[in-house]
Protein backbone atom coordinates (compact mmCIF):
# COMPACT_ATOMS: atom_id res chain seq x y z
CA UNK A 1 0.00 0.00 0.00
CA UNK A 2 1.42 2.81 -1.26
CA UNK A 3 -1.34 5.47 -2.48
CA UNK A 4 -2.48 7.92 -0.03
CA UNK A 5 -4.81 10.96 0.16
CA UNK A 6 -3.52 13.94 -2.16
CA UNK A 7 -3.85 17.41 -1.23
CA UNK A 8 -6.45 20.05 -2.99
CA UNK A 9 -4.42 22.65 -4.88
CA UNK A 10 -3.69 25.33 -2.07
CA UNK A 11 -5.92 29.10 -2.70
CA UNK A 12 -3.33 31.91 -3.43
CA UNK A 13 -3.49 34.06 0.05
CA UNK A 14 -4.90 37.05 0.26
CA UNK A 15 -2.18 40.34 -0.04
CA UNK A 16 -0.41 40.90 3.12
CA UNK A 17 -1.96 37.80 4.81
CA UNK A 18 0.15 35.82 6.70
CA UNK A 19 1.14 32.63 4.48
CA UNK A 20 -0.69 29.27 5.75
CA UNK A 21 0.56 25.91 6.71
CA UNK A 22 0.40 23.21 3.80
CA UNK A 23 -2.36 20.92 3.77
CA UNK A 24 -2.04 17.38 5.42
CA UNK A 25 -1.09 15.22 2.83
CA UNK A 26 -3.85 12.54 4.25
CA UNK A 27 -7.03 12.77 5.64
CA UNK A 28 -8.24 12.35 9.61
CA UNK A 29 -9.87 9.05 8.74
CA UNK A 30 -6.90 7.64 6.73
CA UNK A 31 -4.16 8.51 8.75
CA UNK A 32 -6.04 6.42 11.68
CA UNK A 33 -6.91 3.47 9.72
CA UNK A 34 -3.27 3.11 8.63
CA UNK A 35 -1.62 4.36 11.88
CA UNK A 36 -0.23 0.76 13.23
CA UNK A 37 1.58 1.13 9.22
CA UNK A 38 2.84 4.35 9.73
CA UNK A 39 4.23 3.03 13.11
CA UNK A 40 5.49 -0.08 11.77
CA UNK A 41 7.37 2.57 8.81
CA UNK A 42 8.47 5.15 11.17
CA UNK A 43 10.50 2.16 13.09
CA UNK A 44 11.79 1.18 9.50
CA UNK A 45 13.37 4.48 9.07
CA UNK A 46 14.60 4.55 12.59
CA UNK A 47 16.87 1.26 12.18
CA UNK A 48 17.67 2.44 8.29
CA UNK A 49 19.66 5.56 9.70
CA UNK A 50 21.38 3.52 12.37
CA UNK A 51 22.58 0.80 9.93
CA UNK A 52 23.27 2.39 6.52
CA UNK A 53 20.93 0.11 4.61
CA UNK A 54 17.59 0.00 3.41
CA UNK A 55 15.57 -2.77 5.46
CA UNK A 56 13.00 -4.40 3.76
CA UNK A 57 10.88 -6.79 5.07
CA UNK A 58 9.11 -10.46 4.09
CA UNK A 59 7.12 -11.47 7.13
CA UNK A 60 4.95 -14.75 6.15
CA UNK A 61 2.24 -16.99 8.46
CA UNK A 62 2.88 -20.61 8.63
CA UNK A 63 0.08 -21.37 5.95
CA UNK A 64 1.57 -18.59 3.73
CA UNK A 65 3.98 -20.47 1.99
CA UNK A 66 7.01 -18.83 -0.43
CA UNK A 67 5.43 -18.75 -4.04
CA UNK A 68 5.75 -17.37 -7.38
CA UNK A 69 3.28 -14.36 -6.45
CA UNK A 70 5.63 -13.66 -4.22
CA UNK A 71 7.49 -11.53 -7.22
CA UNK A 72 4.79 -8.97 -6.42
CA UNK A 73 5.37 -8.27 -3.24
CA UNK A 74 9.05 -8.10 -3.76
CA UNK A 75 9.05 -5.87 -6.86
CA UNK A 76 7.03 -3.74 -4.88
CA UNK A 77 9.55 -3.19 -2.08
CA UNK A 78 12.39 -2.34 -4.77
CA UNK A 79 10.34 0.41 -6.20
CA UNK A 80 12.23 3.34 -5.41
CA UNK A 81 15.82 1.55 -4.05
CA UNK A 82 18.81 2.12 -6.11
CA UNK A 83 20.66 -0.19 -7.73
CA UNK A 84 23.85 -0.92 -5.77
CA UNK A 85 22.04 -0.28 -2.52
CA UNK A 86 22.99 -2.00 0.50
CA UNK A 87 20.16 -3.80 1.44
CA UNK A 88 19.27 -5.54 4.65
CA UNK A 89 16.23 -8.84 4.32
CA UNK A 90 14.02 -9.39 7.52
CA UNK A 91 13.10 -12.61 6.64
CA UNK A 92 10.21 -14.89 8.49
CA UNK A 93 9.28 -17.95 6.16
CA UNK A 94 7.74 -21.39 7.09
CA UNK A 95 9.91 -22.32 3.28
CA UNK A 96 7.65 -23.03 0.01
CA UNK A 97 8.64 -23.03 -3.50
CA UNK A 98 12.39 -23.22 -4.10
CA UNK A 99 11.91 -22.52 -7.89
CA UNK A 100 10.05 -19.16 -6.64
CA UNK A 101 12.80 -19.19 -4.06
CA UNK A 102 15.61 -18.71 -6.53
CA UNK A 103 13.29 -16.29 -8.40
CA UNK A 104 13.25 -13.90 -5.44
CA UNK A 105 17.30 -14.53 -5.06
CA UNK A 106 18.28 -12.99 -8.66
CA UNK A 107 15.40 -9.86 -8.73
CA UNK A 108 17.32 -9.36 -4.85
CA UNK A 109 20.58 -9.37 -6.12
CA UNK A 110 20.58 -8.19 -9.22
CA UNK A 111 18.84 -4.81 -7.12
CA UNK A 112 21.55 -4.95 -4.38
CA UNK A 113 24.72 -5.48 -7.44
CA UNK A 114 27.66 -3.88 -5.85
CA UNK A 115 26.39 -3.57 -2.22
CA UNK A 116 25.90 -5.57 0.52
CA UNK A 117 22.66 -7.80 1.46
CA UNK A 118 22.06 -9.28 4.90
CA UNK A 119 19.55 -11.38 5.91
CA UNK A 120 17.95 -10.82 9.16
CA UNK A 121 16.25 -13.94 10.80
CA UNK A 122 14.65 -12.89 13.71
CA UNK A 123 12.24 -16.17 14.37
CA UNK A 124 12.65 -18.79 11.32
CA UNK A 125 13.49 -18.93 8.14
CA UNK A 126 13.07 -22.48 6.91
CA UNK A 127 13.90 -25.07 3.87
CA UNK A 128 13.24 -22.63 0.55
CA UNK A 129 13.37 -19.82 3.45
CA UNK A 130 16.85 -21.00 4.23
CA UNK A 131 18.03 -21.20 0.45
CA UNK A 132 17.16 -17.53 0.08
CA UNK A 133 19.49 -16.64 3.74
CA UNK A 134 22.51 -18.73 1.94
CA UNK A 135 22.46 -16.45 -0.88
CA UNK A 136 23.48 -13.24 1.57
CA UNK A 137 26.71 -12.14 2.09
CA UNK A 138 25.92 -12.79 5.67
CA UNK A 139 22.85 -13.83 7.99
CA UNK A 140 21.91 -11.40 11.11
CA UNK A 141 20.76 -13.89 13.89
CA UNK A 142 20.47 -13.89 17.70
CA UNK A 143 19.21 -16.52 20.22
CA UNK A 144 15.46 -16.24 18.67
CA UNK A 145 16.54 -16.92 15.13
CA UNK A 146 16.56 -20.37 13.43
CA UNK A 147 17.18 -21.79 9.73
CA UNK A 148 16.14 -25.09 8.81
CA UNK A 149 17.48 -28.05 6.80
CA UNK A 150 16.93 -27.65 3.22
CA UNK A 151 13.97 -30.12 2.24
CA UNK A 152 11.84 -29.40 -0.49
CA UNK A 153 7.99 -30.39 0.14
CA UNK A 154 6.30 -32.08 -3.47
CA UNK A 155 2.12 -31.96 -3.14
CA UNK A 156 1.05 -35.51 -4.11
CA UNK A 157 -1.84 -37.05 -5.26
CA UNK A 158 -3.68 -39.14 -2.20
CA UNK A 159 -5.88 -41.02 -4.33
CA UNK A 160 -8.95 -38.66 -3.03
CA UNK A 161 -8.35 -35.66 -4.82
CA UNK A 162 -6.28 -34.23 -1.99
CA UNK A 163 -2.91 -32.96 -2.58
CA UNK A 164 -0.71 -33.70 0.37
CA UNK A 165 2.91 -31.92 0.90
CA UNK A 166 5.68 -34.41 1.45
CA UNK A 167 9.25 -34.25 2.60
CA UNK A 168 11.74 -35.21 -0.41
CA UNK A 169 14.73 -36.00 2.04
CA UNK A 170 12.29 -38.51 3.76
CA UNK A 171 10.74 -39.96 1.41
CA UNK A 172 13.97 -40.70 0.22
CA UNK A 173 15.83 -42.30 3.21
CA UNK A 174 12.20 -43.91 3.74
CA UNK A 175 13.35 -45.79 0.15
CA UNK A 176 16.94 -46.04 0.94
CA UNK A 177 15.82 -47.96 3.81
CA UNK A 178 13.67 -50.12 3.26
CA UNK A 179 15.72 -51.09 -0.06
CA UNK A 180 18.80 -52.23 2.37
CA UNK A 181 16.50 -54.13 5.01
CA UNK A 182 15.73 -56.49 2.65
CA UNK A 183 18.44 -56.59 0.82
CA UNK A 184 19.76 -57.66 3.94
CA UNK A 185 16.80 -59.12 5.34
CA UNK A 186 14.59 -60.97 2.24
CA UNK A 187 11.97 -62.00 4.69
CA UNK A 188 11.17 -59.01 6.07
CA UNK A 189 7.64 -58.30 5.67
CA UNK A 190 6.97 -54.93 7.17
CA UNK A 191 9.69 -53.37 4.83
CA UNK A 192 8.65 -55.40 1.97
CA UNK A 193 4.63 -54.03 2.67
CA UNK A 194 6.10 -50.29 2.69
CA UNK A 195 8.30 -50.41 -0.25
CA UNK A 196 5.76 -51.60 -2.04
CA UNK A 197 3.72 -48.35 -1.23
CA UNK A 198 6.23 -46.09 -2.37
CA UNK A 199 6.41 -45.17 -6.61
CA UNK A 200 9.35 -46.09 -8.58
CA UNK A 201 8.28 -42.69 -10.79
CA UNK A 202 8.36 -40.85 -7.48
CA UNK A 203 11.89 -41.25 -6.67
CA UNK A 204 12.73 -40.10 -9.69
CA UNK A 205 11.52 -37.30 -9.37
CA UNK A 206 12.00 -36.66 -5.58
CA UNK A 207 15.82 -37.36 -6.18
CA UNK A 208 16.07 -34.58 -9.13
CA UNK A 209 14.32 -32.10 -7.23
CA UNK A 210 17.06 -32.89 -4.24
CA UNK A 211 19.86 -32.80 -6.93
CA UNK A 212 18.26 -28.79 -8.09
CA UNK A 213 18.08 -28.01 -4.40
CA UNK A 214 21.55 -28.87 -3.38
CA UNK A 215 22.97 -27.47 -6.54
CA UNK A 216 21.26 -24.30 -5.69
CA UNK A 217 22.62 -23.66 -2.19
CA UNK A 218 25.88 -24.72 -3.86
CA UNK A 219 25.40 -21.43 -6.49
CA UNK A 220 23.92 -19.40 -3.67
CA UNK A 221 27.01 -19.75 -1.46
CA UNK A 222 29.51 -19.85 -4.13
CA UNK A 223 28.67 -16.65 -5.69
CA UNK A 224 28.22 -14.92 -2.29
CA UNK A 225 28.92 -15.57 0.92
CA UNK A 226 31.90 -17.89 0.11
CA UNK A 227 32.76 -14.98 -2.81
CA UNK A 228 36.03 -13.23 -0.65
CA UNK A 229 37.13 -16.48 0.92
CA UNK A 230 37.96 -20.25 0.84
CA UNK A 231 35.44 -22.47 2.76
CA UNK A 232 33.73 -26.36 2.15
CA UNK A 233 30.30 -24.79 0.37
CA UNK A 234 29.44 -27.99 -1.18
CA UNK A 235 29.73 -29.54 2.45
CA UNK A 236 27.82 -26.94 3.64
CA UNK A 237 24.76 -27.54 0.88
CA UNK A 238 25.27 -31.24 1.54
CA UNK A 239 24.96 -30.87 5.15
CA UNK A 240 22.03 -29.24 5.60
CA UNK A 241 20.48 -31.96 3.35
CA UNK A 242 21.73 -34.41 5.19
CA UNK A 243 18.97 -36.43 7.20
CA UNK A 244 20.90 -38.17 9.67
CA UNK A 245 22.36 -34.68 11.13
CA UNK A 246 18.39 -33.13 10.68
CA UNK A 247 15.97 -36.05 11.03
CA UNK A 248 12.66 -33.40 10.90
CA UNK A 249 11.72 -31.48 8.57
CA UNK A 250 10.78 -28.42 10.87
CA UNK A 251 14.76 -29.42 12.81
CA UNK A 252 15.97 -25.82 14.43
CA UNK A 253 19.00 -24.93 13.17
CA UNK A 254 20.23 -22.11 15.69
CA UNK A 255 22.97 -19.29 14.94
CA UNK A 256 25.41 -21.63 16.92
CA UNK A 257 24.68 -24.39 14.40
CA UNK A 258 25.19 -22.20 11.58
CA UNK A 259 28.58 -21.07 12.54
CA UNK A 260 29.48 -24.55 12.78
CA UNK A 261 28.49 -25.09 9.71
CA UNK A 262 30.90 -22.63 8.79
CA UNK A 263 28.17 -19.89 7.22
CA UNK A 264 28.62 -16.38 7.66
CA UNK A 265 26.38 -15.52 10.51
CA UNK A 266 26.65 -12.10 12.20
CA UNK A 267 25.08 -12.92 16.12
CA UNK A 268 23.97 -10.20 17.81
CA UNK A 269 22.79 -10.66 21.82
CA UNK A 270 19.06 -10.37 22.15
CA UNK A 271 19.33 -7.47 24.50
CA UNK A 272 20.66 -5.12 21.99
CA UNK A 273 19.33 -2.43 21.38
CA UNK A 274 19.86 -2.93 17.70
CA UNK A 275 18.42 -6.62 17.85
CA UNK A 276 15.66 -5.37 19.72
CA UNK A 277 15.05 -2.90 17.23
CA UNK A 278 14.67 -5.80 14.68
CA UNK A 279 12.32 -7.79 17.18
CA UNK A 280 10.11 -5.24 18.49
CA UNK A 281 9.20 -4.77 14.37
CA UNK A 282 8.86 -8.24 13.59
CA UNK A 283 6.39 -8.58 16.25
CA UNK A 284 4.71 -5.96 15.17
CA UNK A 285 4.05 -7.07 12.06
CA UNK A 286 3.48 -11.00 12.84
CA UNK A 287 0.79 -9.93 14.82
CA UNK A 288 -0.78 -7.60 11.67
CA UNK A 289 -1.48 -10.53 9.85
CA UNK A 290 -3.14 -14.06 9.68
CA UNK A 291 -1.59 -17.51 9.31
CA UNK A 292 -2.41 -17.77 5.99
CA UNK A 293 -1.45 -14.17 5.01
CA UNK A 294 2.49 -12.59 4.16
CA UNK A 295 3.55 -8.50 4.71
CA UNK A 296 5.55 -7.15 2.29
CA UNK A 297 6.80 -4.00 4.18
CA UNK A 298 9.06 -1.19 3.89
CA UNK A 299 9.99 2.71 4.71
CA UNK A 300 7.30 3.45 1.74
CA UNK A 301 5.48 0.11 0.59
CA UNK A 302 3.24 -2.29 3.02
CA UNK A 303 1.70 -4.42 0.91
CA UNK A 304 -0.40 -7.56 2.68
CA UNK A 305 -0.75 -11.00 0.42
CA UNK A 306 -2.94 -13.68 1.22
CA UNK A 307 -1.28 -17.37 0.72
CA UNK A 308 -2.73 -19.82 -1.45
CA UNK A 309 -6.40 -21.02 -0.39
CA UNK A 310 -6.97 -24.67 -0.01
CA UNK A 311 -9.61 -26.41 -1.80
Amino acid sequence: MTDEAQPAPAAAPAPGAAPQAPPPTKTPMYEAMNAPRYLRQAQIRDIQQRSGSRLLCYVAGIGAPISRDDTIGLIDLLHNVPRDSNIDLLLHTPGGDIDAAEKLVSILRTAVGTGRLRVIVPDFAKSAGTLIALAADKIVMSDTSELGPIDPQVALADGRGNALQHSVLNYLDAYKTHCETLRTTPTDVPAAIMLSKIDPATVVLFEAVKSRARKLAEEHLNRWMFQQKKGTYTKIASDLMNPEMWPAHGQHISWEDAKQLELEVEYLDQNSDEWRSYWRLYCQQRLAIEDNEKLFESDYASLPMRGPTKA
